[in-house]
């Protein structure tokens, strides 16, 4: 992580144009917060890619909200629809409308966390298959320079995610997403964030995929009431936690519940203000503790 951020600030001052592949389902949560940092001036287009996925009217206000900021475009693509993609050949140069193409290309950067299907975004621009893809995260290895149509000069890096984690909850959305490898969570504490979620936002879609009867209050009642439905016990009775949580995600992550978001602009906005609130919290009592110790310290030295 640490060479990939150093490897993009060398190249950054010569680059003409950035794209950022985010996830439309968890927009705020698959964008790199030092993307800002390095990128500074330099116009940016966000591609909301696996649009297909996620909620279309939720991804309309993700749109508006990334618009507001200067020398952002935002475009919703689906993989299943390369021709949107291909969209982006046209809209670099929309972008750059004092840059002359005869005298030299357009030199673009493409980078984005592991797992949000860049490779197989550069694969269908470049008409071939040059990028590794995997439905797993961290396939790109190192950076690679790629000629595209409309003279554009690509240079792809690989996939990092950030030092921190910020809130709390963009972790369990990028593991609901496979963004983070499987092998570092458990399922079961993913899905009852899943699960949990959905009972409040798309309670329908859970009803709906699982035939269930009544909507269940809790996560973990959701859980056990999909274990049932689908077979996924134990000897002697009881609903196989892991086994049900990793069906759920499974089926969640394949969009078989219908086109989910899982974050909103409002939803982040509510909880960047409770993150600011519990830090202020935090260093206040940290600076009370200092304090205390300090008096403690004066006393004893008395």
């Amino acid at each position: 992580m640490h060479k990939a951020r150093k490897d993009i600030a060398e190249v950054m001052p010569v680059v003409d144009i950035i794209i950022e592949v985010l996830d439309a389902r968890i927009p705020f949560s698959s964008e790199n917060p030092l993307v800002p940092e390095l990128r500074g001036d330099t116009p940016c287009i966000k591609l909301l890619n696996k649009a297909d996925l996620a909620d279309p009217e939720i991804t309309a206000l993700w749109v508006a909200h990334m618009e507001k900021e200067r020398g952002i475009k935002a475009l919703p693509v689906s993989q299943k629809q390369p021709e949107q993609i291909r969209q982006l050949l046209q809209l670099c140069e929309t972008l750059l409308p004092h840059r002359n193409l005869n005298k030299r290309a357009v030199r673009a950067m493409i980078m984005g966390i592991p797992n949000v299907g860049k490779s197989t975004i550069i694969n269908i621009l470049a008409g071939r298959t040059i990028a590794r893809t995997g439905n797993e995260a961290g396939i790109t290895k190192a950076q690679q320079k790629i000629k595209l149509d409309n003279n554009i000069l690509l240079t792809d890096t690989p996939g990092f995610l950030w030092p921190k984690l910020s809130p709390p909850s963009c972790a369990y959305r990028l593991a609901v997403t496979a963004a983070i490898k499987d092998t570092v969570f458990d399922y079961a504490d993913i899905a009852a964030f899943a699960a949990n979620y959905l009972l409040k936002a798309y309670p329908s879609a859970l009803q709906e995929r699982y035939k269930v009867a009544s909507l269940p209050e809790s996560d973990i009642e959701a859980l056990d009431a999909i274990g049932v439905q689908r077979g996924c016990i134990r000897k002697g009775g009881s609903v196989d936690l892991q086994k049900v949580s990793a069906l759920f995600i499974t089926e969640l992550r394949a969009g078989l519940l219908g086109p989910i978001s899982l974050e909103t602009p409002s939803m982040i906005e509510q909880e960047e203000e409770a993150e600011k609130a519990a830090q202020a919290e935090k260093a206040k009592a940290k600076e009370e503790h200092d304090r205390l110790r300090r008096l403690k310290a004066k006393k004893r030295s008395r």
